[in-house]
């Protein structure tokens, strides 16, 4: 079901990850690679944002004239377990609605690159999502992108600190684009076109 909000409210994206060089190309970081290929179509850079423990980088997705949204890219800077405290704050400071906010999140119960976008629901065991919504409840979307589960008696928390594997990294370009597109159709588009077309 898609929440209709006025045209003009803000959108805000917000990759999920950890900062620091050490996590860059971690499967739990693949929310923080999604919002930077973002950034670098929308042609600018993020900036720390205030009080917000975030880098932020407004801008505006989507053909030229009434059909583009403003947006905000958002990557939190307080590690995973403590995104809602920044993403709550950022909510609050550019005055977007929850149904306007976009968490892009790696997911577990996905196979690799596999792609999953709603509205609400839980947490799966996610720390992020579970932190986001303890700070402003659970009506905001998802863009959900498949990491599999972790092979043999790998832990979950190793296998996701993990950096992706040299064989899925020949086609992670390719599927952290298609996610950048599925954010923007969603978006521009909404919910229900944008599964219709990116939920495979």
């Amino acid at each position: 079901m898609d929440v209709t909000t006025p045209a003009n409210d803000p959108w805000l994206v917000v990759g999920l990850g950890n900062p620091g060089p050490e996590y860059a190309m971690n499967r739990h970081n693949v929310g923080f690679m999604v919002v930077d290929l973002l950034a670098q179509r929308i042609g600018g850079k993020f900036k720390r944002a205030g009080k917000a423990q975030a880098q932020v980088l407004e801008g505006r997705i989507g053909p030229a004239g009434p059909g583009n949204r403003r947006v905000i890219l958002a990557k939190p800077m307080s590690y995973m377990n403590l995104s809602g405290g920044p993403v709550n704050a950022l909510k609050d400071f550019y005055k977007v609605p929850v149904a306007n906010i976009v968490a892009v999140h790696d997911e577990l119960d996905i196979d690799y690159g596999t792609l999953r976008l709603k509205l609400g629901g839980g947490d799966n065991g996610h720390n992020g999502l579970k932190s986001m919504t303890k700070a402003m409840g659970a009506e905001y979307h998802r863009v959900r992108f498949g990491i599999g589960r972790p092979p043999g008696r790998m832990q979950v928390a190793d296998f996701v600190l993990k950096d992706f594997s040299s064989a899925e990294r020949k086609e992670l370009d390719y599927f952290v684009d298609r996610a950048a597109d599925a954010v923007e159709a969603l978006v521009i588009e909404g919910l229900e076109r944008a599964q219709g077309t990116y939920n495979s």
